[in-house]
């Protein structure tokens, strides 16, 4: 499980965040103004869904029961972005099928991060394999349309250190993004708590009809 915790770390804001930073920088001092604006414009678009979709269910209870669906999975959207971007930026000299078989290894080291949230059972089926289709959606987008415009020159030695410090990074304490979720939530939506999950069990509960006996409440408060 270690092993899951590790590869999950790669996906989370305090690596993500800061790469997506960095690629819009290296674009822009390599005087390629217009693709770093497509990334930009790409990546944000991607994170505002994630961001979006985790409010609304958080503040409303909006989500799809039937797929445990609660919101993308922001780790999943990141990481597909990202890593096959830092590929094919970094490969940029190198010839087409490098390139493609660069960006291929990037999307398999993604979709291993999607695994690890579902493994570590913070996101369902639903929500690791949507977060990572959007994130797909953002990057070869982004390369598609990248192709097409002035390539960039970029410098190797500030992208070898960025590199470097993003390693570091993973290692570092989680931005507390969940939180700041929550309390954007519940501004927004006026309400007390966040709607969970939980919620959805007592909402089935409710409709089946099933309550808890006294002797079991008991029990329960016992072990407690």
């Amino acid at each position: 499980m270690h092993y899951w915790t590790t590869v999950t770390g790669f996906g989370g804001s305090t690596v993500m965040m800061p790469a997506a930073a960095a690629f819009a920088a290296w674009l822009v001092l390599g005087g390629a103004w217009r693709t770093a604006l497509w990334w930009c414009g790409l990546f944000g678009a991607g994170l505002a869904l994630v961001v979006a979709s985790k409010i609304a269910f958080i503040g409303w209870g909006i989500g799809i029961q039937a797929l445990d669906f609660t919101g993308f999975s922001g780790h999943a959207m990141r990481a597909m972005a990202v890593i096959p971007v830092l590929f094919y930026l970094v490969l940029q000299n190198a010839s087409v099928a490098t390139r493609t078989v660069g960006v291929l290894g990037g999307l398999l080291l993604g979709l291993l991060i999607c695994t690890s949230r579902i493994v570590l059972e913070v996101h369902s089926v639903a929500e690791a394999v949507s977060g990572g289709m959007l994130g797909t959606a953002v990057s070869l987008g982004f390369i598609a349309i990248s192709a097409k415009l002035e390539k960039p020159l970029l410098n190797r030695t500030l992208m070898t250190a960025t590199i470097v410090g993003l390693v570091a990074m993973s290692y570092a304490e989680p931005i507390p993004s969940q939180s700041l979720l929550v309390r954007a939530a519940l501004s927004l939506s006026g309400h007390d708590k966040p709607y969970t999950r939980e919620n959805w069990k007592s909402q089935r509960d409710t409709e089946l009809g099933i309550t808890e006996k006294p002797q079991n409440l008991a029990r329960i408060q016992l072990k407690s």
